[in-house]
């Protein structure tokens, strides 16, 4: 067993995907955990599958500043304070700049950006106060690719990416860490949730999930030994770590290739 560096651990969105692998990695470092979701049936459904000590269940909608300050307070109330917080509700919104609704965008901002700001404005003053914790941010491969058709899902998590740099600055010697996670293709069921977009882009990204060989347990362990070791990136899939070079490296090429490339996949589908 992997020695629990974040002995009391906060994951939103614990009722499926990654964040359920969260915290069944945590329970297996020996973690204590308090899951938040929106859907309690998720909640009890990864309760029932962790191999440590029982999760404590929130339903919280991270969308709303009052519903994560009621998860800070139920949190330190169970848990007696917190080392981890780990930013993972996450929605996503496909569809040509110009054809998302002003609904949908909404939606997908409330939860992946102000959701990732509301938790780290709730939790971060008491670890602050105790001068030892850490946050991980639940970003994306989005938010360094920007491909096209995707705009409210690269710009929220663009915006996270933001939101982790800006941290690494701010707690800077304060004892209080920050990690961002940029993923690129695994299986999880965002997609099941997912709005606007076309049939042959949802197919797409199906199968690239489908022929992915990371599973969100491995990229869930990858980022928490990352967390550990105090990195503030974890790029788990070396696609990914290559695409980040190449557009630092030659930034136009970069976006002219990549929408080169998702219309030829898109005419194959």
């Amino acid at each position: 067993m992997t020695m629990v560096v974040h002995p009391r651990a906060v994951v939103t969105g614990a009722g499926s995907g990654l964040g359920r692998a969260f915290c069944v990695e945590l329970s297996r470092r020996g973690a204590r955990i308090v899951g938040a979701d929106v859907r309690d049936e998720g909640l009890r459904e990864t309760a029932a599958l962790l191999p440590g000590a029982p999760m404590e269940s929130f339903v919280c909608d991270v969308s709303k500043r009052e519903s994560v300050d009621d998860l800070e307070r139920f949190a330190q109330e169970r848990l007696g304070g917190v080392d981890l917080l780990i930013n993972n509700a996450g929605v996503a919104v496909a569809g040509e700049m110009g054809t998302v609704s002003g609904a949908d965008w909404s939606w997908i901002v409330g939860v992946n950006l102000l959701g990732v700001a509301h938790g780290c404005e709730a939790f971060l003053p008491a670890m602050r106060r105790q001068k030892t914790g850490h946050v991980i941010n639940v970003a994306s491969l989005a938010g360094i690719a920007c491909a096209p058709t995707m705009a409210p899902y690269n710009a929220t998590k663009a915006a996270v990416i933001a939101i982790s740099e800006t941290l690494a600055g701010e707690l800077m010697d304060t004892g209080v860490g920050v990690t961002v996670l940029c993923p690129s293709f695994f299986p999880t069921n965002i997609i099941e949730g997912s709005r606007g977009g076309d049939p042959k882009g949802r197919g797409m990204a199906e199968k690239m999930m489908a022929k992915s060989k990371w599973t969100a347990d491995d990229v869930a362990r990858m980022t928490l030994d990352g967390a550990a070791a105090g990195q503030l990136y974890v790029l788990p899939h070396a696609e990914g770590r290559l695409l980040w070079w190449v557009k630092r490296t030659a930034p136009q090429a970069f976006h002219h290739g990549a929408a080169t490339i998702l219309a030829k996949l898109q005419k194959r589908m």
